[in-house]
Parts: structure tokens; C-alpha cells; sequence
């Protein structure tokens, strides 16, 4: 995997995709620190899925056998 600063980056950006559509990811770095990884769609799709679930099917996935403990201590008094 090659590594190239920001500011090569921007000048050979097209390349960069080029190699990424051909399966070579590259790790860009600012201050000879990694930060950011340009990778093929597939790598991409394989690390973050996207498996289209909604926020209120996330929350139905929760299992109903959790129980939370709720606190005893009595609420405070507060003048409106």
C-alpha cells in the first residue's frame, strides 16, 4: 500500500482513483501521519455495510431482556 502527503494527493488525485478502482488502496497522511485511506468501493463496502436499517429498526433490534436498574433518589424541585 503506497503513501502520499495531502498536497500529492490533490495533484494526482485522478490517478489515486484510478488505483483504487483497480484494488490498490493508498494511505494519505498529513505530517508524516496517517489520515485518511482511499480503498475500492468493494474494501469499502466490506468495512462499513450498509445494510439500509432504519433508526426504528435498530431500536426494535435491541434485545427486550435487558433490564435497567432505575435510580431511587428522589427527583429535584425546580420553581418555573
Amino acid at each position: 500500500m503506497q503513501a502520499v502527503q495531502v498536497r500529492e494527493a490533490k495533484a494526482r488525485f485522478s490517478a489515486l482513483v484510478e488505483a483504487a478502482e483497480n484494488g490498490r488502496p493508498t494511505i494519505i497522511t498529513r505530517h508524516g501521519k496517517p489520515a485518511a485511506v482511499l480503498v475500492p468501493p468493494e474494501d469499502a463496502q466490506r468495512l462499513y455495510p450498509d445494510d439500509g436499517a432504519s433508526f426504528a429498526e435498530i431500536l426494535l433490534s435491541f434485545p427486550a431482556d435487558v433490564e435497567f436498574e432505575r435510580d431511587p433518589a428522589p427527583l429535584r424541585n425546580i420553581e418555573l
